[in-house]
């Protein structure tokens, strides 16, 4: 099958300001707050470098509306920061086909913004998916998922039920059926959670750190000594 053009396409990141104890807060139980505030902040950058290598893909970041201003600051303005409708991660996932795919990009990918190292390849094949489908998703092995693309804006697919759950992946597919929509599934892959999630992205990109320069460079400060915080909290 010949490859569609993607000059339909948008990529919306999802994220939030980089502010101490609002960001990876499981990783917080190990880690200073600062160091995971930055660890974040670097991320995002980096996956902002991701999605930008995409030819012909609209790129975006959909925030909570506290946090324009903020992250708007941290991207330096190489990326528009768009703001959310409602609290939470359903109203922001609903928000972004609410405003893109009604807006006549015909295929929209809602991504998370800690996958920096996820292969360019596997956003363009999910992409080619909607050429085909109503809805892709990349799930993550954790039963949950790191993108979710669309063609249409569908108002009840998302619900406050199942998020932050580990059968999020299971009720988008089931929403996604009960509405009668075509899903495709992607590579499996890995968000940044814990720390075991953090060794497994150090060993990745320590033969390999232009994939994540940014991130490659905190893991190298980081990465081998993960020191826990002072009881109470405090930071080292």
């Amino acid at each position: 099958m010949m490859r569609p053009p993607n000059n339909d396409c948008t990529l919306v990141i999802m994220a939030k300001a980089p502010r101490p104890g609002m960001v990876k807060t499981r990783l917080a139980q190990i880690l200073p707050a600062a160091a995971v505030t930055e660890l974040y902040r670097r991320l995002l950058l980096d996956t902002i470098a991701l999605t930008q290598s995409l030819d012909g893909v609209d790129v975006a970041i959909m925030c909570p509306a506290s946090d324009v201003n903020d992250l708007t600051r941290t991207v330096g303005g190489s990326v528009a920061v768009v703001s959310q409708m409602g609290d939470g991660l359903a109203a922001g996932l609903t928000s972004v086909f609410a405003k893109f795919a009604s807006g006549g990009h015909r295929r929209v990918i809602a991504f998370n913004s800690d996958s920096p190292h996820l292969p360019a390849s596997v956003l363009k094949r999910a992409f080619d998916a909607l050429a085909a489908c109503d809805l892709v998703i990349g799930p993550t092995h954790d039963g949950g998922y790191y993108l979710v693309g669309a063609t249409a804006f569908h108002p009840k697919l998302f619900t406050n039920d199942s998020m932050g759950t580990g059968n999020a992946l299971q009720a988008l597919l089931a929403q996604g059926q009960s509405l009668g929509l075509v899903s495709h599934l992607v590579d499996p892959f890995y968000d940044i959670d814990v720390a075991a999630d953090l060794s497994r992205l150090a060993a990745e990109l320590q033969p390999d750190p232009a994939k994540a320069p940014r991130t490659a460079e905190w893991l190298s400060e980081w990465g081998k000594t993960m020191q826990p915080t002072r009881p109470g909290g405090a930071d080292p």
